[in-house]
């Protein structure tokens, strides 16, 4: 995977390779530098993949369709996923280090979610994939003998999988284990900023037996790189994508040709909606989870907080007390709780939105800036920022802008705020927070979005389903659905 064979993630000078039919490659195009998010500084050179480069990957994934992998049962094939989700777990140390180096995120959440899930995806995925039914009927025939139809679901075939940055290595198994527990074989194409996981991955599915050709990675970049390579690809049978709506949008514009499906993943604007009957406590911990978590770069983050207006002043008081209580330092101390944003470029367009709010005469309950990081001064921190006093019609509250911050605004009734809520184009996520059970399911079901939480956030159970509606995506992943998008359903018709 890199020149010393270690985790991808290590001193300045690091080469993160393409994996390609098992093995390491450089790539054909250019050699680009990878951040460390908390200091600014190269820590890494990765090789981008060449045209020549993705059709290697997609030829080697395409011949394991018809080699061990093709041939392997449901049984053989999960024992090795087992081997995989042991293989993370015994390295965790270097998926940890690769994941905060590339990210910037602090220990203390990527220890607690994006390593772990990233291995338990290939366990959640064989458990349900062992189990998965299909369906048979009788029928009658004119000459009365009778006929069975009976389905089976058979591998799309090669898979195109588009990682975002955000949670990478979480974010990548939650769609290749899937594939790979379906018998499918799949083409990684991980955002240029958070290459590392996916590569180091390649060393674990080869100790795990995967055969050559099933995981393949590409590095690079979008248009005129490894990821418009990658779908416009012939070979390519299908193509999942988790990122912007804008970047959606083109990879259904290419899944066209050929006539392609597509899993998509997008955009959010969420809302969350803190009802007076709330239990004060929970609300502020929840909310302050979801608004600030990951320094918000959660595509199911809460960046619109409406709050009914009997509570309204006690709730911007609370909310603005736990969005200062975060603590900024080095991502590997367990006791920081807010790393960096991904990127320079991502953190010069969160710090133009906090621009925009105070040219706009947003209330500025907390943040708006840059905090002072001792030691990492270099780093591409921002301040947890609430905002209040905006128009609904304010870019602040209409655009994404994927940073620690929300603006919180005052609604009177139910009908009201469930108007306010579904007054976007976006349609993924929402938070509910009511003691009133029938009040909880009455407005849970009227939010235009593809998961709603009550009294919780980001409360997962991975057998259940998981995407978005308008702008916010296609399709669902998860449990039974992913099995949706990652085969085909085969009618067999027996007449008897």
């Amino acid at each position: 995977m890199t020149s010393n064979k270690s985790t991808g993630a290590g001193a300045a000078g690091t080469e993160i390779l393409n994996f390609i039919g098992g093995e390491y490659r450089k790539g054909g195009g250019r050699l680009f530098e990878n951040y460390y998010p908390a200091t600014g500084q190269v820590h890494a050179h990765v090789h981008e993949a060449s045209r020549e480069d993705v059709d290697l990957a997609v030829g080697a994934a395409k011949q394991a369709l018809k080699g061990p992998w093709g041939r392997m049962s449901v049984a053989e094939r999960l024992t090795i996923l087992r081997k995989v989700a042991d293989g993370i777990q015994a390295r965790f140390d270097e998926f940890l280090r690769a994941e905060i180096m590339d990210t910037g995120k602090p220990r203390s959440i990527a220890s607690h979610i994006d390593i772990p899930r990233g291995g338990a995806n290939f366990n959640v995925f064989a458990d349900q994939i062992a189990s998965l039914s299909t369906e048979a009927f009788q029928s009658a025939t004119p000459d009365g003998a009778g006929a069975i139809n009976y389905a089976i679901r058979v591998p799309r075939g090669v898979i195109a999988v588009i990682c975002p940055w955000n949670l990478p290595l979480l974010l990548m198994t939650w769609k290749v284990a899937p594939a790979m527990a379906a018998g499918n074989t799949v083409v990684v194409k991980p955002s240029e900023e958070t290459p590392a996981t996916a590569a180091l991955l390649g060393e674990v599915m080869n100790a795990a037996g995967v055969p050559a050709g099933v995981y393949n990675v590409v590095h690079g970049f979008g248009a005129d790189s490894a990821g418009e390579f990658l779908t416009s690809h012939p070979d390519v049978d299908g193509i999942t994508f988790t990122g912007e709506t804008s970047t959606g949008e083109a990879i259904m514009r290419a899944a066209s040709n050929g006539v392609r499906p597509v899993s998509l993943e997008l955009g959010g604007k969420n809302a969350g909606i803190i009802f007076n009957d709330a239990d004060l406590a929970k609300a502020i911990e929840g909310t302050g989870r979801s608004c600030f978590a990951n320094t918000g770069q959660v595509c199911l983050a809460t960046e619109r907080l409406y709050v009914q207006r009997g509570i309204f002043e006690e709730f911007c008081a609370k909310l603005t007390a736990q969005a200062k209580s975060y603590r900024f330092g080095d991502p590997f101390n367990p006791e920081v709780t807010m790393g960096p944003l991904v990127s320079d470029i991502h953190r010069q367009k969160v710090l133009g939105f906090y621009e925009k709010a105070k040219a706009e005469g947003a209330t500025i309950l907390c943040g708006g800036g840059t905090p002072d990081v001792a030691g990492f001064e270099n780093g591409y921190f921002v301040e947890p920022t609430l905002w209040t006093g905006l128009p609904q019609t304010s870019e602040i509250v209409t655009n994404e802008i994927f940073g620690p911050c929300a603006h919180i605004s005052v609604f009177d009734d139910e009908e009201e705020v469930v108007g306010l809520a579904n007054n976007s184009p976006y349609g993924l996520a929402t938070a509910v927070w009511t003691e009133n059970l029938s009040r909880a399911h009455r407005v849970a079901s009227q939010i235009d979005v593809g998961i709603a939480w009550v009294n919780s956030w980001f409360l997962r159970d991975l057998r259940t389903p998981f995407g978005g509606s308008k702008k916010s995506g296609i399709g669902r992943e998860g449990g039974n659905h992913s099995f949706e998008f990652y085969t085909e359903l085969r009618n067999i018709c027996i007449k008897l």
